[in-house]
């Protein structure tokens, strides 16, 4: 019975061990290939799985998650002979375990020389000055290149950055030198538009200054000329009424003419700015007797009564 036993013991040994060599457990983001005698089989995913004990083996243990390759810096002359110096960053994703394990050998390495090599055949066909404005398009080109020459490993190429471009400090002066000379230049322009359009600005300001100034003048003009054209129509139509008044026997309108216009002559003599003392041989009489003569006119055209009235007298002069 105890020969019995030691074989049982021995069988749940064996077993046990050919349970644990035939369950394999895959962590999740992770595929295993399987290889029987040496000779790839099949794939095992994310989870528990069952393979033939002592007979199927554990290939390659694949990470299937996005990945991250840092590329390193390196030199390249670019179409117009600028040294520059480039680094990036690469995102890949295995999409084919048995691919990428079987068809290239050394994966990461692989994709860093593809992508360090296409990255000197981009940016080496474009200028300088596309280098440094068109970095999306350097991208985008270098994803399309890569992902195409990398689609045979079971390999997606997700991403592919240039961070930095670095020309040399020489190059880096000259480019101060001609961005600052850009910039004077256009400061100069930019100054010399505002310039020209204050003066088109004054010059305008003054044009219309003077349309206005014009415009005014003629109005004034228009005005003392209407002023002028009323004031000599009056003169002439009082005239009328005296010649008319005259015509008829009527000797106060006269002299109401004559002493109104020989009091004006008085008051503009008078009214001159620059004189201050008025010395004339003017007789006073004369001028009583004008005023007299417009009295008895008041009297002839309103009686005491308020009725008018017409008389014909002769205006009385001292003497």
């Amino acid at each position: 019975m105890e020969g019995f036993e030691i074989v049982v013991a021995v069988l749940v040994v064996l077993l046990v061990l050919v349970l644990f060599a035939g369950v394999k457990q895959v962590p999740q983001g992770y595929n295993y290939t399987v290889e029987r005698f040496g000779r790839f089989t099949k794939t095992l995913k994310p989870g528990l799985n069952l393979i033939v004990p002592f007979i199927d083996r554990i290939g390659a243990k694949m990470n299937i998650m996005e990945q991250v390759l840092d590329v390193p810096t390196q030199e390249v002359i670019t179409r117009d002979n600028a040294t520059i110096s480039v680094d990036g960053v690469t995102f890949y994703q295995v999409l084919d375990a048995a691919r990428a394990a079987y068809e290239v050998s050394g994966l990461k390495n692989a994709i860093l020389n593809l992508t360090m090599t296409n990255i000197r055949t981009v940016m080496g066909s474009m200028d300088l000055d596309m280098l440094l404005s068109h970095r999306d398009e350097i991208n985008d080109r270098l994803l399309h290149v890569v992902d195409a020459a990398a689609a045979p490993w079971g390999v997606k190429m997700t991403r592919i950055e240039i961070k930095d471009i670095v020309p040399p400090t020489d190059l880096v002066n000259a480019m101060a030198r001609q961005m600052k000379a850009e910039r004077e230049k256009r400061a100069i322009v930019l100054e010399a538009e505002g310039l020209r359009q204050s003066e088109i600005l004054k010059a305008e300001g003054a044009k219309q200054s003077q349309i206005l100034e014009a415009e005014g003048r003629r109005e004034a003009a228009f005005r003392d000329a209407e002023a002028r054209e009323r004031a000599a129509e009056a003169e002439a139509k009082a005239t009328e009424m005296v010649s008319k008044a005259i015509a008829q026997g009527d000797v106060q309108a006269i002299n109401y003419f004559i002493a109104q216009r020989y009091t004006q002559a008085l008051e503009s003599l008078a009214s001159a700015p620059n004189q201050k003392v008025l010395m004339l041989p003017v007789e006073a009489a004369s001028l009583i007797g004008s005023l007299t003569g417009i009295a008895e006119i008041a009297q002839s055209a309103f009686g005491k009564d308020g009725a008018p009235r017409r008389t014909v007298s002769v205006p009385r002069t001292g003497e």
